[in-house]
């Protein structure tokens, strides 16, 4: 069905179905409703939906209140995303690996509650231990609530710092109670009770954490934050520390492995370019391209042309139909030996680049060309900038103001 709605209009019905479910609607009514209306939904839009309603009036506490639910109706949809492969340095990547052993420790707990209790003193020791190793997590919520929180923040996105902390201090207080209530199993037969009163629901909040860390408040992280806030967070997570995991570097050793990492993150997103120091929209990068004062064009790795920039003022003339020419034909014969030799130099790896100048026209022109290489070496292609510079070479001294009669 998300295929028919356009997200504002999946986004709108999602919330809707939210406010009816705050209301008093069933969580098999909201659940029957999204599955027939919009079907599908991503994380980054969960995130901006009960943002959203927060901007609208509706409370944290009550987004709170109910976000267990809001996680269960939209668990199905959530489960099918493809997961984004991270660097081992990656902070979400730690965050995942804390709560797999999170998980370990849950599954412990979860063992003591199917084993008949022969010995109440032995059941209240190991259980005392696994709950006190468990209360470390708070480890974990700290550094997402200091250093995740802040950065998404920046982003307008309050509801995590608002919502999520407070289902982190409910953990807290579980975990809590759950060790101080053990004094009160006196006999075999409060076993059951203060299980159902205490371990049950620790277990189903925290395993709730999991899910709602990692299908939500991760992927809306990595969409929302810059490779530069990643590596902040990186660098500042040692002042927190971590919990349950050995790092196997040093955190510089790690920041450089992750600024590597995130070097190679370009993608399309939202109809724009999103590179490691920030994004360009589609509609503006031609205009950016043909505002440079100087002339472009690309060859690729088989020397056929590929792009060319389309200036006011360009100095050499190109037409389209140079597009995917092999660059040899698009020059005259006696010059295509220098050609050659300029590219097998570029993919030798000997030369990275050549710069030439000429009169044409009465004008000073500079021409450069340029190999591209990906982080690895491999030749990618040649750049040629070609620039008028005539008027450059006679600046003297500095103007270091705007002369409006200029």
């Amino acid at each position: 069905m998300d295929a028919v709605l356009s997200k504002e209009a999946k986004m709108g019905v999602v919330k809707d179905i939210i406010r009816q479910l705050h209301q008093g609607m069933s969580a098999e009514q909201a659940k029957e409703r999204f599955e027939r209306e919009v079907g599908n939904v991503t994380s980054s839009e969960i995130a901006e939906i009960e943002q959203g309603l927060i901007n609208e009036g509706i409370s944290p506490e009550e987004i709170k209140r109910f976000c267990n639910v809001h996680a269960l109706i939209f668990r199905s949809a959530l489960e099918k995303a493809v997961a984004t492969e991270i660097s081992p340095s990656h902070p979400v990547y730690l965050f995942k690996q804390e709560n797999r052993e999170v998980e370990r420790l849950v599954e412990s707990i979860k063992e003591t509650l199917d084993r008949p209790v022969t010995d109440l003193s032995a059941y209240k020791t190991s259980l005392r231990d696994l709950i006190q190793t468990l209360k470390k997590v708070d480890t974990h919520y700290e550094r997402k609530e200091q250093l995740l929180f802040p950065f998404l923040e920046k982003h307008g996105f309050m509801g995590p710092s608002k919502v999520m902390w407070g289902k982190d201090n409910e953990i807290r207080g579980l975990l809590k109670s759950a060790i101080a209530e053990l004094d009160s199993i006196a006999r075999p037969e409060d076993v059951a009770t203060y299980q159902a009163k205490h371990l049950y629901p620790l277990i189903e909040e925290i395993t709730g954490m999991i899910f709602k860390e990692e299908n939500i408040l991760f992927p809306t992280s990595l969409e929302k934050l810059s490779p530069s806030e990643w590596v902040e967070i990186l660098k500042e997570s040692d002042k927190i520390g971590y919990v349950f995991i050995k790092l196997p570097d040093e955190t510089d050793v790690m920041v450089k492995e992750l600024q590597k990492a995130l070097l190679v993150e370009t993608e399309i997103r939202d109809n724009a370019i999103v590179l490691p120091t920030g994004s360009i929209r589609l509609t503006e990068l031609m205009p950016l391209l043909n505002a440079l004062p100087a002339d472009l064009t690309f060859v690729d790795a088989e020397d056929r042309v590929r792009y060319f920039s389309e200036g006011k003022s360009r100095i050499f003339t190109r037409t389209k139909s140079v597009i995917g020419r092999r660059v040899q034909n698009c020059h005259p014969p006696q010059s295509v030996d220098v050609v050659e030799k300029i590219l097998a130099s570029f993919k030798e790896g000997k030369r990275d680049s050549y710069d030439f100048w000429i009169n044409f026209h009465n004008r000073l022109v500079y021409i450069r060309y340029l190999a591209v290489r990906d982080r690895d070496g491999k030749y990618l292609g040649t750049l040629e900038v070609t620039q008028d510079i005539t008027d450059i070479k006679k600046l003297e001294g500095e103007r270091r103001l705007i002369d409006e009669r200029t």
